[in-house]
């Protein structure tokens, strides 16, 4: 029988897990806990939906201070709080390929993929370990966008704390469960992002499929807080193959599509997420790379680099 309340065997790994971290703190730790433990009202406040968060503004900015002043004593004191939290965006295939790793990996300072200063290891333990949890940011709305359990949570410790400290709001799932999730959603126009966060080790833990009307990161990118960065893709148009429907106008959840005779796309602002491409039915857009948006986060490419490397 698992043991209850604040030391359950998942926050029992967890705690093992983080005093192995190189740049482990005892405030670190406690921010990771009540992360991962209240993550829905965390969200919440963060995103100002919460009641309380007007009230507690003073508070709030004084804990978010706090948090970027000790990670930036380990980075450097330019960090910002989008450092500290933040996604990049992945196609639907780099999303699959995220939820089929079947061997531990560790890829850490991914600098080139994710341009932040922070959180930016990608360290998969038990990697079949998944589990869909409901979308905070979808919770935290009063008429939000269905189905809820859209958030993926992948190896551990991460998978078993939320799916302990969450037990009516996640589930495991297989591999195959968590692929069929993310085809549903990119047929909705939902947006597949890669999370890391300073709380959760500095490291990629989470694969978000977010709408453009409930995401608080997508809402604070549009608001000019860059917590996005680019898929490394850009879409590209054909305009003989262009119906002039304006469905990807209407889609594009980074509002870079506009209608000039065909379809035009704004390559400073398309974030690569490939939304446009998956609802174009004659297929007149296409996803192309673009090396000044970085490089793309698809880790069967990132673990044979890694493989090459060590050889």
């Amino acid at each position: 029988m698992q043991r209850k309340g604040l030391f359950q065997s998942s926050t029992r790994a967890f705690w093992h897990e983080a005093r192995q971290a190189k740049d482990f703190s005892w405030f670190g730790f406690l921010h990771s806990y009540i992360y991962g433990r209240w993550t829905y009202f965390y969200i919440a406040m963060g995103s100002g939906r919460h009641p309380l968060a007007r009230r507690l503004a003073p508070l709030l900015n004084w804990i978010g201070r706090r948090i970027v002043s000790s990670a930036g004593s380990a980075a450097g004191p330019s960090v910002k709080m989008e450092d500290t939290y933040h996604g990049k965006v992945v196609t639907l295939a780099a999303a699959r390929q995220l939820v089929s790793v079947k061997e531990d990996i560790a890829l850490g300072d991914q600098e080139q993929i994710v341009p932040y200063a922070l959180a930016r290891d990608i360290v998969l333990k038990n990697p079949d370990h998944i589990v869909a949890l409901d979308c905070p940011c979808r919770a935290a709305k009063e008429n939000p966008c269905l189905p809820l359990d859209v958030c993926l949570i992948i190896g551990e410790p991460f998978a078993g704390f939320v799916v302990q400290h969450h037990p009516q709001k996640a589930r495991w799932i297989s591999s195959q469960h968590a692929q069929e999730i993310l085809q549903a959603e990119d047929k909705r126009g939902h947006v597949h992002h890669a999370f890391f966060k300073d709380a959760m080790l500095g490291r990629f833990y989470a694969i978000c499929n977010c709408c453009a009307c409930c995401c608080g990161a997508m809402q604070a990118q549009r608001s000019g807080t860059p917590m996005l960065a680019s898929s490394g893709y850009v879409a590209q148009v054909n305009s003989a193959l262009c119906l002039k429907c304006r469905k990807c106008e209407k889609t594009c959840p980074f509002q870079a599509i506009q209608m000039q005779g065909s379809a035009v796309i704004n390559p400073a602002v398309c974030m690569g997420c490939g939304v446009c491409a998956g609802q174009c039915t004659p297929g007149a857009i296409q996803m192309v790379r673009m090396q000044s948006k970085g490089m793309p986060l698809e880790i069967e490419a990132l673990i044979r680099a890694a493989q090459a490397a060590a050889n």
